[in-house]
């Protein structure tokens, strides 16, 4: 097997990890903390993970690159190193400071949590991370990943009993976060010699740091900006109920967006090359792809949330149900705008359109988090996610010089959509002739995924004729 499948067989196991292991200890957490437990986890660590974002500033791409660069020449590399680790010392240094004048001398709600999420802050300080993704050691972090993530949720599930526990869970996470990352340094030695940098050398990487740091921040000020202004605004339990409707919709999330992880440096290798007709192929493809399983996902949290909340989350969190419908409504629209941004807009260079449209996504949703959440609660905040990500994805669609490409598969778009209704119709009628339980959902489910499968069988087999032709390209 090539280190490329390897690696690639390594990032697809750890994807499949972090899915499952939230959907183990979701349920038993949200029991025994309740809404309002979850909710001040999630509240406190929205804050602290700006911090870490100022800590990093762009450092996840730029080292990834500036190691890639050098890693056949240990003695630049160690150079290199040496001088990007020093930055990133002082910017986490400022921001461990800053953060901990907020947790211990501000006035903070929750501040027994917040001052815990210091650990959070200070794991930026040993995250290097970026030094094995450019020497592609993913077999290294991604295992070293795997066992502190087993570990930590076996904690959890020892030491985290009532409401009274949720410092204890607070700890584990926060810890584990750490602990991540020392584990990193056990391996360093091999790759690198330390020496130390000068102050040109450091100062050198504050600019291109800065630049690939625009859209991480642009990015992250909306993303996490709903739980923040829940917390400052409503109740902490509806933060709770917010974060727990969103932990189901990033299942579907992170499995349509994958595909750009794999397409990104494909179609930048075919357009370096000018060949623009198979890049434009590739991006025609994951388009029409997207939307064909976007749909029938939405449809299918719709058609399942109202038993799937209660049930998954218990007693308190019926409330996530009507969060999930609306929060999935976002799932098509992240999914086109991430093949645009992945397959078009990053290879193309056009950094500037990317950020205008991420810019433009943060006042938004800054506008209707402000006018929706003091009446409407979580509610609000899910309907601000749903305009935030629909009016990024339009606004990329109009930077979009390829926008043919929806009209030339509009009926196949359309097929999609009525398609995606009369499965939902389906999986209903079903449902109205079974108890609402495990064993429901379950069968809706595959009602549902048989149904739309029958439905689209010829578009389906097409996929999969397209899809070997992409893999051969893929490993060439």
């Amino acid at each position: 097997m090539t280190s490329v499948k390897k690696n690639l067989l390594y990032n697809v196991l750890y994807q499949i990890l972090i899915i499952i292991i939230p959907f183990i200890t979701t349920p038993y957490i949200s029991r025994v903390i309740g809404k309002d437990g979850v909710g001040i986890y999630s509240y406190t660590y929205s804050i602290a993970n700006y911090f870490v974002i100022f800590a990093m500033l762009g450092l996840n791409n730029y080292g990834n690159r500036i190691v890639a660069k050098y890693k056949d020449n240990k003695e630049k590399l160690s150079k290199e190193f040496s001088s990007l680790y020093a930055f990133q010392a002082v910017c986490s240094i400022l921001m461990i400071i800053i953060y901990s004048i907020y947790a211990f001398l501000g006035s903070v709600e929750y501040k027994i949590v917040a001052i815990l999420q210091i650990i959070y802050v200070v794991s930026s300080l040993f995250n290097i991370s970026w030094l094995f993704f450019g020497l592609e050691d993913f077999k290294f972090t991604v295992v070293r990943n795997v066992i502190i993530k087993v570990i930590s949720t076996i904690a959890i599930f020892i030491f985290v009993k009532n409401q009274d526990d949720l410092y204890i869970y607070v700890l584990i996470l926060v810890l584990s976060t750490l602990f991540t990352q020392l584990a990193l340094w056990t391996k360093v030695k091999k790759y690198i010699n330390f020496v130390k940098p000068s102050v040109k050398d450091v100062t050198k990487h504050i600019k291109p740091n800065l630049v690939l740091f625009i859209p991480v921040i642009s990015i992250n000020l909306y993303k996490y900006m709903a739980k923040i202004m829940l917390g400052n605004m409503s109740e902490i339990g509806q933060v709770g109920l917010y974060e727990s409707a969103e932990k189901i919709i990033s299942v579907p999330i992170t499995l349509i967006t994958a595909m750009g992880t794999v397409m990104l440096p494909r179609v930048t290798n075919l357009l370096s090359n000018d060949n623009k007709e198979q890049a434009e192929k590739y991006l025609k493809q994951g388009i029409i792809f997207i939307i064909s399983i976007s749909l029938p996902m939405i449809f299918g949290i719709f058609a399942v949330s109202d038993t799937l909340a209660p049930l998954y989350f218990g007693q308190g969190f019926e409330e996530t149900a009507i969060l999930m419908k609306i929060l999935s409504i976002s799932v098509i629209f992240i999914g086109i705008a991430n093949v645009i941004r992945t397959q078009y807009l990053i290879p193309k260079e056009k950094d500037r359109e990317y950020i205008i449209s991420v810019f433009i996504g943060f006042v938004i949703n800054l506008i209707v988090n402000v006018l929706l959440i003091p009446k409407y609660n979580a509610i609000g905040a899910a309907i601000a996610t749903v305009c935030t990500e629909t009016a990024v994805c339009v606004i990329q669609i109009i930077f979009f010089q390829e926008k043919r490409i929806f009209l030339e598969n509009k009926k196949a778009i359309l097929y999609f959509i009525i398609s995606s209704i009369i499965m939902y119709i389906v999986v209903n009628a079903v449902g109205y002739y079974i108890k609402d339980d495990l064993s429901s959902i379950i069968v809706k489910v595959v009602v549902g995924v048989m149904a739309y499968c029958v439905l689209n069988i010829k578009y389906i087999l097409s996929m999969l004729g397209n899809q070997k032709k992409m893999k051969k390209t893929i490993n060439t």
